[in-house]
């Protein structure tokens, strides 16, 4: 199973901010371009944004201008800011390389943290 560990997820109120982090190991992050996805029941996991080794980056059309993501190479780690939440950006978010190697099978993916924006 592909260590994978999400963290910084919560109860925010609309308008709010915050910031995950993902640690993955060095062999999956020094050659992949990295992604954050997010979740919700009974939906497919989508991505949200996604940074290339080369620090390129790209939005969802849903995010774009709101969220933020980099990574730290030294570090392998890839964060997500987030601002100006809103309802519809609750979610389980996850990170893997993008493209990830199955986008349903669990056993490619950490636990994800989750993010409940609510008043």
């Amino acid at each position: 199973q592909v260590q994978l560990v999400e963290s910084g997820g919560g109860l925010v109120q609309p308008g709010g901010s915050l910031r995950l982090s993902c640690a993955a190991p060095g062999i999956i992050f020094i050659y992949n371009s990295m992604g954050w996805y997010r979740q919700t029941p009974g939906k497919e996991r989508e991505l949200v944004a996604r940074i290339t080794t080369g620090g390129r980056t790209n939005y969802a059309d849903s995010v774009k201008g709101r969220f933020t993501i980099s990574r730290d190479n030294a570090k392998n780690t890839v964060y997500l800011q987030m601002n100006s939440l809103k309802p519809g950006d609750t979610a389980v978010y996850y990170c893997n390389t993008d493209p990830p190697p199955s986008l349903s099978n669990s056993n490619y993916w950490g636990q994800g943290t989750q993010v409940t924006v609510s008043s």
